[in-house]
């Protein structure tokens, strides 16, 4: 993840926004999403997000914008999905980055400038669909404090699975059921026993939970039976998205043993419109660490060069907005704080001969920090609904979801000499479960 001018946070862009404090599009970012105008029914096209501004690619290379291998990545972008462009590999990608921060620049004004204005477009006149169309989804279980907060919650109480901290551990999720930030999730039904004295029953879930995630967006697929080395697993990924992995606690409970989630986070995973690409990210990779005393990583899961730089700072927040009421923040935790890092996952996910694909999206899991502000999910939080969790206005929330709640998740990286980046938000409210009627 090699620095280079386009990380350079004392350049300046024609889109004047992209300066604005707190801005999430900086020239140093540019993600990628897909979008249309709002209330239109036309189609909808890969660009990429500058202040407060979308540039649709497809209109700019209609405009003579990009030419060589910047231009055949605008072209596999300009499609109603990126993986394209996600198939063609890092040196197009970077092509196509390299153009835009020269196109984009404000100091040295590009002959083409004036043309890559034009197909600019407010962010507040879009809408978005998911970027990637997504073949298969695995989420992955890898913060060691989630495992352990949850170890506590369990009666009797548990430690840590012999296998965590040896492995990340995942399960297959539902790609069928992914959204798009901004969706409306019905509550689900589903089968949750009250109590050992009790047989189970089918009803809306109870327990609903939000878990704050990062997406691993797969760009370079790799051969079946082939696996994929560490050194080389960070060149297999396009970039990274915000991911909520919404769980029905109170089915998940009973359906976990002996196998993994099912019912529990079938019905809904909502991701943020924009992909943050790994160039963007690459200011802000850090050591990634384990403790001495723990078990040490097998040999295809370290090396000394993921030691100096696997893991990235990134900032991650969990906000809830009752329905008619202002948002409070739940959580603020950090990605570095993952027992193993995105690399290892793709190393472990292959190892066996799994073959990914362009598209593919794996889940970090919930992404929660030692102490217990930190803790990516409400269960967590509310020590499983046992403990308040104090709200704007006063409020007290002693429950899982409510229906009408709207759950933001946000993230950035920030450090000194360097340009902000953020992934925007990834939000979704709660709808009432379906009438009985329609079972």
């Amino acid at each position: 993840m090699a620095l280079d001018f386009t990380h350079d946070p004392a350049r300046r862009c024609i889109v004047a926004s992209a300066h604005a404090p707190g801005c999430d599009f900086t020239l140093q970012n540019l993600p990628f999403g897909v979008f249309r105008r709002k209330g239109g029914n036309g189609p909808f096209q890969g660009g990429v997000a500058i202040g407060d501004q979308a540039l649709c690619l497809a209109e700019a290379q209609a405009r003579g914008c990009f030419d060589g291998l910047a231009g055949q990545a605008a072209s596999a972008a300009g499609g109603p999905t990126l993986d394209e462009l996600l198939a063609l590999g890092p040196p197009a990608w970077r092509a196509l980055r390299h153009a835009l921060v020269n196109l984009l620049d404000a100091q040295q004004p590009h002959p083409k400038a004036a043309a890559l204005q034009a197909a600019l477009v407010p962010l507040a006149d879009i809408e978005h669909a998911l970027p990637i169309r997504v073949g298969d989804f695995t989420d992955f279980y890898t913060s060691i404090h989630h495992a352990e907060n949850g170890g506590r919650l369990r009666n009797p109480p548990a430690g840590l699975a012999p296998n965590f901290q040896w492995m990340p551990i995942a399960y297959h999720g539902r790609s069928s059921s992914l959204g798009v930030s901004g969706e409306r999730i019905h509550r689900p039904w589903g089968q949750a026993r009250p109590s050992s004295d009790e047989p189970p029953v089918l009803r809306p879930c109870e327990m609903l939970d939000y878990e704050l995630e990062l997406g691993v967006v797969i760009g370079r697929g790799n051969a079946r039976g082939t696996p994929v080395a560490l050194a080389h697993a960070m060149d297999h990924v396009f970039g990274l998205t915000l991911l909520n992995d919404w769980s029905a606690r109170d089915v998940q409970a009973w359906e976990m043993t002996p196998l993994g989630p099912f019912q529990a986070k079938n019905f809904a995973t909502t991701l943020s419109p924009w992909i943050v690409t790994l160039d963007a990210l690459a200011p802000f990779s850090v050591p990634w660490r384990r403790p001495a005393d723990h078990p040490q990583p097998l040999p295809y899961l370290e090396s000394a060069g993921h030691r100096a730089a696997g893991a990235l700072d990134i900032e991650l927040e969990a906000w809830l907005q009752p329905e008619g009421k202002p948002a409070s923040r739940l959580s603020r935790t950090n990605f570095r704080h993952q027992y193993w890092s995105i690399g290892q996952m793709i190393a472990h996910h292959t190892v066996g001969g799994c073959n990914l694909r362009a598209g593919d999206l794996l889940g970090t899991g919930t992404i929660s920090g030692p102490t217990a502000p930190e803790a990516g999910s409400l269960i967590e939080l509310s020590r499983r609904g046992r403990e308040p969790i104090a709200l704007a206005n006063s409020d007290d929330r002693r429950a899982f979801l409510h229906d009408g709640d709207r759950v933001i998740l946000r993230g950035w990286c920030e450090a000194p000499g360097r340009a902000r980046v953020g992934f925007g938000e990834a939000a979704g409210t709660v709808l009432a479960a379906h009438p009985a009627g329609s079972l």
